[in-house]
C-alpha cells in the first residue's frame, strides 16, 4: 500500500518562494514564527482547566480590560506574549499592533529589526473558551513603509493604517478538534493540519474554495431590533424558505467564533454578517478592521468568496485608526453581492411600524 505524501508548511513555504527567485527567505521565516506561536498557543488551549488559564480574568483590576473595553482572560494575555515573544527575535518584523495591546509593539532595540509588520488577534473568541467551543488565532503581515525600513525608527500607527489589498498574507489558526492552520501569502488558501507525533503542520487541503451559492448564513438574530433595512430584507427572504422570493431554504448558523465561522464557510461555502446596526451609534462595526475583517476578508477573496462591509469592498477600505471597528459580511459571492445590492438600491422597504404596510417577519421590531 503505498502512503500518500503530504508536504510541511516549510516544504509549501520553500514551493510558494520559487515564484519570487530574488526572495530573501525572512517572510517565510516570519510565518514560520507565527506558526511556532500558534503551536504554543494550541497547546495552552488543549490543557484546559488543567493548567488554571481558563475562566479567569487578569488578577490586575486596572488592566482587565483591554483597549477594545472588553475583559481580558488570562489565555488572552498568554496568548498575545507567545505571538510577541516568537516573532520578535527573528529580524524580520519592524513592529507589531495586536488586539490586545493600546499601542504598536516596538521591537526591543538589542534585536535586529526587519521590512514586514505583524499585526493579530491572538485569541479570537475567547469568551466561548470556558464551555470549549473552537476558538483560534487571526494574523495579517504587512510590508513596513520604506522609510521605517531605512531609517530603523519605531513604528507608529499610521505605519498600520494601509488597507487590506496591500497584505502580503493573512490566516488563521484554528484551535478545535484538531489544530489547523490556514494560510494565504497571495497565491490561493492552503489549510495544514497540526500532526501531533510530528509537530508539524501538515498541507491537507492545498486548495480551499468558497461555493459561490449557498443556503446557509450565519447572523447573530439578537441583534434584529438594531439591523439596518437592507440586513432585514435579506435575513427575511432567507427565513421565507421555499415559499418566499428567493424560492429555497436555507439554515442559519451562529458560533459566536468568527475563526469557526469562517473554517465553515471555506470548507462548504455559506455567508457570514456582522453588519454596521444602530445598537451603538458610537460604533459603525462590532470587528476591528486590521486584525479581523482584513485578514479574513484577503483568506476569502483568494478562495473565490468576497468580502465586503455590504457597501464597499472590504479589502479598499483605507483604516484611519489602529484598533477602528467595522461591519463586515464575506463568504459565498452571489450571496454577499446580492447583500450589497439591496445596501445600493434606494429604500424601498415598507416602514414596518405601519401595521398596514408590514411584512410579516420572525425580527419584527
Amino acid at each position: 500500500m503505498t502512503t500518500r505524501r503530504r508536504f510541511t508548511l516549510t516544504q509549501y513555504l520553500i514551493e510558494q518562494r520559487r515564484r519570487f527567485p530574488s526572495a530573501s527567505g525572512d517572510f517565510n521565516a516570519l510565518v514560520l514564527d507565527v506558526a511556532l506561536a500558534c503551536k504554543a498557543i494550541a497547546r495552552s488551549v488543549a490543557f484546559g482547566e488543567l493548567t488554571g488559564v481558563l475562566g479567569n480574568p487578569v488578577v490586575d483590576v486596572a488592566t482587565s480590560l483591554n483597549v477594545q473595553g472588553e475583559e481580558q482572560k488570562r489565555l488572552d494575555v498568554i496568548s498575545n506574549e507567545y505571538f510577541t515573544q516568537m516573532t520578535e527575535w527573528g529580524g524580520h518584523l519592524a513592529g507589531m499592533a495586536s488586539e490586545e495591546m493600546d499601542e504598536p509593539y516596538q521591537i526591543p532595540d538589542t534585536l535586529q529589526r526587519g521590512k514586514y509588520m505583524l499585526v493579530f488577534d491572538p485569541l479570537d473568541g475567547s469568551s466561548n473558551i470556558d464551555v470549549n467551543v473552537t476558538v483560534g488565532s487571526i494574523f495579517s503581515i504587512l510590508r513596513a513603509p520604506q522609510e521605517v525600513i531605512d531609517s530603523g525608527r519605531d513604528v507608529v500607527e499610521a505605519d498600520f493604517l494601509q488597507p487590506g489589498a496591500q497584505q502580503l498574507a493573512a490566516g488563521y489558526a484554528l484551535y478545535g478538534p484538531t489544530t489547523m492552520l490556514v494560510l494565504t501569502v497571495g497565491n490561493g488558501v492552503a489549510g495544514f493540519t497540526l500532526d501531533p507525533n510530528l509537530g508539524q503542520f501538515m498541507l491537507t487541503h492545498p486548495t480551499m474554495t468558497v461555493p459561490e451559492d449557498t443556503q446557509e448564513f450565519a447572523i447573530n438574530a439578537s441583534n434584529s431590533r438594531f439591523w439596518e433595512a437592507p440586513v432585514k430584507r435579506y435575513v427575511d427572504e432567507c427565513l421565507a424558505g421555499k415559499t418566499g422570493p428567493r424560492g429555497k431554504d436555507f439554515n442559519m448558523r451562529w458560533i459566536a467564533s468568527m475563526v469557526a465561522e469562517a473554517h465553515r464557510i471555506l470548507m462548504r461555502g455559506g455567508v457570514f454578517m456582522y453588519p454596521r446596526d444602530t445598537k451603538d451609534a458610537s460604533k459603525p462595526g462590532r470587528l476591528r478592521l486590521l486584525y479581523e475583517a482584513n485578514p479574513v476578508g484577503m483568506l476569502i477573496e483568494q478562495a473565490g468568496g468576497r468580502a465586503s462591509t455590504g457597501r464597499e469592498p472590504m479589502l479598499a477600505v483605507r483604516p484611519t485608526s489602529l484598533h477602528q471597528r467595522i461591519g463586515l459580511v464575506f463568504g459565498s459571492k452571489n450571496e454577499v453581492e446580492r447583500i450589497e445590492r439591496y445596501h445600493a438600491e434606494p429604500q424601498a422597504f415598507k416602514d414596518e411600524r405601519n401595521p398596514l404596510f408590514a411584512e410579516r417577519s420572525l425580527f419584527r421590531d
